[in-house]
């Protein structure tokens, strides 16, 4: 079944990984760090945001010029997830976004996966070891599509690395474990991982720093 989105992309509608309000996210930039100080990454600025939403089950996409749009549905999101999107996405949205993006809910795969291997992995690595298929291309290609004026393009690549980290989320829930290749020994290594406990670890965490008592009495 397709379905048109606003932005007028038809997407493959699929079932909705979870009740309440999910939110799949990635973007490219319009820099790489060729161009921009690693500790600057606001200067990136976004070239194409793109996000998978569990209310409407459908895939989006966002130019630099609807970052206000995107935030009225970050800000009503359960649970965002990313690959790296704590320390990267989140960063080089931050100036866009009247929202402080600490505040968000956040669940990072790979900070995740980090946790339990003691260092990182890429997503296609995760990719290519736990679905059998790989990105389809590099954020190095989607600078160029960018500065080539291949929006359409942007998008599809952008929206493919969403799809995946949607899957590879699903898969986690569904077996308790993903798997990456290793760039070290070239084989495929296990991961334990308990992603469905995250949105209530974030709660109980929020309720704890919250500095108003629930009750009076």
């Amino acid at each position: 079944m397709l379905s048109t989105t606003d932005n007028g992309l038809l997407t493959k509608m699929s079932t909705p990984i979870s009740s309440d309000r999910t939110i799949v996210l990635d973007l490219e930039t319009q820099k790489g760090f060729h161009e921009v100080d690693r500790k600057k990454l606001h200067l990136l600025k976004i070239s194409i945001v793109c996000i998978y939403d569990s209310k409407t089950d459908a895939y989006l996409s966002f130019e630099e010029k609807e970052a206000a749009k995107l935030e009225e549905i970050l800000k009503q999101a359960d649970l965002i997830i990313g690959f790296n999107i704590r320390d990267f996405d989140m960063e080089v949205l931050a100036p866009y976004l009247i929202t402080p993006v600490k505040s968000f809910p956040l669940l990072d795969l790979m900070v995740e996966i980090e946790k339990v291997r003691g260092h990182r992995v890429s997503l296609q690595s995760v990719a290519q070891a736990t679905l059998g298929t790989g990105k389809s291309g590099s954020g190095w290609d989607a600078i160029q599509l960018y500065k080539d004026g291949k929006i359409e393009e942007l998008k599809k690549y952008c929206l493919d690395d969403v799809r995946i980290t949607k899957e590879v989320y699903e898969y986690g829930i569904k077996h308790g474990k993903i798997s990456f290749l290793s760039n070290r020994d070239y084989q495929s290594h296990e991961v334990a991982v308990s992603w469905g406990n995250a949105l209530k670890e974030l709660r109980e965490q929020k309720k704890a720093e919250s500095p108003f008592p629930t009750s009076l009495f």
